[in-house]
């Protein structure tokens, strides 16, 4: 008898489709570190697809502390933050976190998706309800569906649209609003003093997830909250160690009610192994780094300032982007697989957003920027950049006539 299973999987063909026209962009491997300039294939490419704003990936206090934590601690915990796995690294990292975001309290989980899993599953209850919008991470998207609330989606950044959706909702059921605090694909920043005044008027409490927006604005990198000095606004925000802050992992910051509530809940903490030491250890240089070095967050937005100029001099359409996250809209999925692929091949790696993770119309070139990127790099990756999509549009057009 033959396996459902194998079938399904068997009947999944769009990776090859797009691996027989030459130009699968996925899982490319890189044999060195994350900077701006890495190794692919024996060649060296200048890297414009990388979360790393700060460049903090090979700096050498952060592998120094990483290291030192592995001679103390050795590899890993061997088990969950609720058991065996809490060291006095774990609490060092959460005291400052929760002084960085300006909270009460903070809890690291071992990834930043899991973080988002932990608290959205956890939260909130049958009778209670989860907005989100609708250009949210995954992450959030998946955390909502770990919930048993009724789940309502609202028009990007609209709101007009989140203040009807809100009017509908009984006074008495909790109402979050999950949110990112800078959009990872538009690069464009949420509307939070809109949601602020919403959730006063409707009774409503928010969740920034601020991944992208720690080390990037705000005042010192404490991002979103920070940036529109709403702090005791925002009941908690969460982040990922994995962009700025050069490590893996995440964290979540509120009051000490909340943290305590999740530290025996969250499921996604509870039942997964803590942050290694090395990660931890890492996290906390990269933060000592960030605010010791300000002028690394000052030259990151030198750079997206010049970028930015380039690229729509160039005549790219970025969209609604107000950050080192820029989204060049290509409008076409086959022309977006294609210009990375050229590029690629003439030393410039970006990332490609296709459908169906957005609609068609909207497929993009995601072009981010690094601190430690040079003008003269940024010059030559625009410069090929339109080469290329000058190069794909004519192929693309013989291709049509054909």
């Amino acid at each position: 008898m033959r396996k459902k299973l194998h079938d399904k999987v068997s009947a999944y063909t769009a990776a090859d489709e797009v691996r027989a026209t030459g130009t699968y962009p996925y899982f490319r491997a890189i044999s060195s570190g994350q900077d701006t300039e890495v190794i692919i294939d024996g060649k060296k490419v200048l890297m414009f697809g990388s979360n790393s704003y700060l460049g903090l990936t090979s700096h050498p206090k952060i592998k120094e502390a990483a290291q030192a934590a592995i001679q103390k601690y050795g590899t890993g915990c061997a088990g969950s933050r609720f058991l065996n796995g809490t060291l006095d690294l774990h609490i060092e990292l959460e005291e400052k976190l929760a002084r960085f975001t300006g909270k009460e309290s903070a809890l690291i989980f071992s990834t930043g998706f899991q973080v988002n899993l932990g608290v959205l599953g956890t939260l909130t209850g049958r009778h209670d309800y989860l907005l989100i919008d609708e250009c949210d991470h995954a992450s959030i998207i998946d955390g909502t569906r770990l919930s048993f609330s009724r789940v309502i989606k609202y028009r990007h950044n609209d709101m007009a649209d989140l203040d009807q959706k809100l009017s509908k909702l009984p006074e008495d059921a909790i109402k979050l609003i999950a949110v990112d605090g800078v959009f990872s694909m538009e690069g464009d920043i949420v509307d939070l003093p809109g949601i602020v005044a919403l959730c006063e008027k409707h009774g409503a409490s928010i969740m920034i997830d601020d991944a992208h927006g720690l080390g990037v604005i705000g005042d010192g990198g404490a991002g979103t909250a920070a940036h529109f000095g709403l702090t005791d606004k925002v009941d908690l925000i969460s982040g990922t160690f994995s962009k700025s802050l050069a490590s893996l992992g995440g964290f979540v910051a509120s009051d000490h009610a909340t943290i305590d509530y999740l530290k025996h809940h969250a499921r996604a903490l509870i039942f997964s192994a803590s942050m290694t030491p090395a990660s931890v250890a890492s996290v906390i240089a990269a933060m000592d780094i960030m605010a010791n070095e300000p002028e690394r967050i000052e030259k990151l937005w030198k750079n997206t300032h010049y970028a930015t100029k380039l690229l729509r001099e160039a005549g790219f359409n970025l969209g609604a982007s107000q950050t080192p996250i820029l989204p060049i809209y290509i409008r076409n999925n086959e022309m977006t697989f294609m210009i990375t692929k050229l590029l690629q091949d003439d030393g410039i790696f970006v990332n490609p957003v296709v459908s169906p993770a957005v609609a068609p119309e909207d497929t993009l070139i995601r072009f981010s920027l690094m601190a430690t990127h040079t003008f003269a790099q940024i010059e030559e990756a625009v410069g090929k950049l339109i080469v290329a999509f000058n190069t794909a549009k004519k192929m693309s057009t013989a291709i049509q006539t054909v």
